[in-house]
């Protein structure tokens, strides 16, 4: 017996239409008006929409700092809360750390991962090390269905990696039909300003972004675009927060380069007078890029208006308040990022109630693009015959309040405490069947599975 559902609007990338979805073993059937057969079930979603369940490309769930500290998310409840606010596959970093080989830092989060997850998942892998042995992994990790990669110009003495080796690993990829995304800042100068500042006794979170300033964003991009252009290779700028980034990018296109452009909730809607001295949750809103100046908003969003922000994800990296962030006795000991997966795709439906972008425009940035950037098109990201039948019915005429005291994520707080969005999650659909209705899990089971994906990526 086959599940149709009946009298919604489908939201495309292209279009918002009427049309009935009709799903068969977890598969998208039909999509069109009458879709019903005889024996069908047939669930009404008048007045509502009907979306591809979101994809966010950027995650960081139970990822360890190495001084003992994780993440407060792990996988069961990271993709909960995802599923939660309407997300139905998450891309989340896995990492290589120094003296592992590429096998055995993937081993680690498929064992994190596998048969405790809500929503599907798939892994990038961040680069820590980089020499011939490493190199000669990559087609088995591109093999096993983990086709992008990350690394750092940002962290020195961890994370950070040279421009010699940027070159090396694009250049390796490119044979291979992998992706790089690149976390772009001068990590060398923001440790130099750091230590002055921390010389100087400026220890306290308002510190934080002058330590990092968005000149040091801008100058990474502009450095990255060089390489990634002698490489001939594509490139995933991750997290751009400012509007000065953002021009970078659309400069190297107009070269002919391709170059992808992911941004977050958190450069969009905050700003940095949250680090002030005289808020005593600062170091609550500890990010990496840090938030920005509220006059880069317009920029980005502008960006998004005219399709030339690819990605909207979250770079969900939570750590609570208490007991983690407020321990710490400088800037540059807290642990860096933000919760925001469950509140992704409502806090882009604002931005369509405010219209900055449209619904199809939110559909790209949220389902489609991803799909295809990063090779899970077109068994997801979209809702046509043959897909996955992923889906989020959002009711326009619903409110959500968004609060740590009801949301699923595993942290003591949110960063958009008492927002209203004009909207309501109502259901959400993983390969047909219905996991989350009205607030509520309908199963306790953990359904995500791994998804394998292809070395493929939409061209600008």
């Amino acid at each position: 017996m086959a599940l149709v559902l009946s009298g919604g609007k489908v939201v495309s990338a292209a279009s918002v239409f009427q049309a009935d979805v009709r799903v068969e073993n977890g598969l998208i059937d039909n999509v069109g008006l009458d879709a019903a057969r005889a024996g069908d079930e047939i669930t009404d979603v008048s007045g509502k929409f009907i979306l591809p369940g979101g994809i966010d490309a950027h995650t960081h769930f139970d990822l360890p700092l190495g001084d003992g500290t994780r993440t407060a998310d792990d996988f069961p409840s990271g993709t909960k809360a995802a599923a939660a606010g309407g997300t139905t596959c998450v891309i989340d970093y896995a990492t290589q750390f120094r003296g592992e080989s590429l096998g055995r830092g993937l081993a680690n989060w498929h064992e994190l991962a596998d048969g405790r997850s809500f929503c599907d998942y798939a892994f990038h892998l961040a680069l820590t090390d980089w020499n011939a042995s490493v190199a000669g992994e990559l087609p088995a990790v591109i093999e096993a269905g983990v086709t992008s990669f990350k690394m750092y110009m940002a962290y020195k003495g961890s994370l950070q990696v040279d421009d010699g080796v940027l070159y090396n690993v694009m250049t390796e990829l490119k044979k291979t039909g992998g992706l790089l995304c690149v976390h772009c800042e001068n990590g060398d100068i923001t440790a130099a300003r750091s230590l002055e500042l921390l010389g100087a006794g400026k220890k306290q979170p308002e510190y934080h972004p002058v330590s990092r300033p968005e000149e040091l964003e801008e100058e990474a991009v502009g450095r990255l675009l060089v390489i990634s252009g002698l490489a001939g290779a594509p490139v995933y700028v991750v997290h751009v927060s400012s509007a000065r980034s953002m021009k970078k990018i659309l400069e190297a296109r107009s070269y002919g380069q391709t170059v992808f452009a992911e941004t977050c909730p958190q450069y969009l809607y905050l700003d940095d007078s949250l680090y002030s001295p005289r808020n005593a949750d600062a170091a609550k809103y500890i990010c990496s890029p840090p938030l920005r100046d509220k006059k880069n908003h317009a920029g980005l969003w502008e960006a998004l208006s005219k399709n030339l922000v690819d990605v909207v994800a979250t770079d969900h990296c939570s750590f609570n308040f208490k007991g983690q962030k407020d321990m710490q006795a400088d800037f540059t000991k807290i642990p860096n990022g933000l919760p925001g997966v469950q509140s992704r795709m409502l806090l882009l439906y604002l931005g369509v109630s405010r219209g900055r972008i449209t619904l199809p425009q939110m559909t790209r940035l949220a389902s489609e693009n991803p799909a295809r950037i990063f090779g899970l098109y077109p068994g997801k990201g979209s809702i046509i015959p043959g897909a996955d039948a992923d889906m989020t019915i959002l009711d326009p005429d619903g409110k959500t309040l968004i609060t740590a005291k009801n949301h699923f994520q595993n942290v003591d707080y949110t960063p958009y405490e008492g927002w209203e969005v004009p909207c309501a999650i109502e259901s959400v659909y993983l390969r047909g069947k219905r996991i989350f209705h009205r607030g509520s899990f309908t199963t306790d089971r953990p359904l995500g599975r791994f998804i394998r994906r292809n070395a493929t990526v939409l061209q600008n």
